[in-house]
């Protein structure tokens, strides 16, 4: 990923000015040995919980319009799951990692969250 986290600090800096981008890490301290260009930058820390990611997208995300509570994303998540085996069938995938699949689960967390928030 750190590839990809260039390409997120490269477009927020020269790309485009309302971009914000995140960094999230399980372990507290190990982004400044795998990433030492962000040293200084402030990670997120999640634990490798969910309840960790949880409570650090409501860290993150404090700026938002749409500010759901761990409890909120705690719903969605369970939306989620209860729809991930339908929606990997009908696109007749094994992974949520493509197009389809990712787009679908986005559709489905897109319609819990309007529900629950």
């Amino acid at each position: 990923m750190p590839f990809e986290l260039g390409l997120t600090v490269a477009w927020g800096l020269l790309g485009s000015p309302e971009h914000t981008w995140f960094v999230c890490e399980q372990v507290k301290r190990r982004i400044n040995k795998s990433l030492s260009d962000l040293d200084g930058t402030e990670a997120y820390i999640h634990d490798g919980t969910i309840e960790g990611v949880f409570r650090e997208l409501c860290n993150a995300f404090v700026r938002t319009e749409r500010q759901p509570s761990v409890d909120t994303m705690r719903a969605i998540y369970r939306d989620l799951r209860k729809s991930f085996k339908g929606v990997l069938q009908q696109a007749g995938a094994t992974d949520p990692f493509s197009a389809r699949v990712f787009q679908d689960l986005s559709v489905v967390a897109s319609a819990s969250a309007d529900q629950h928030i």
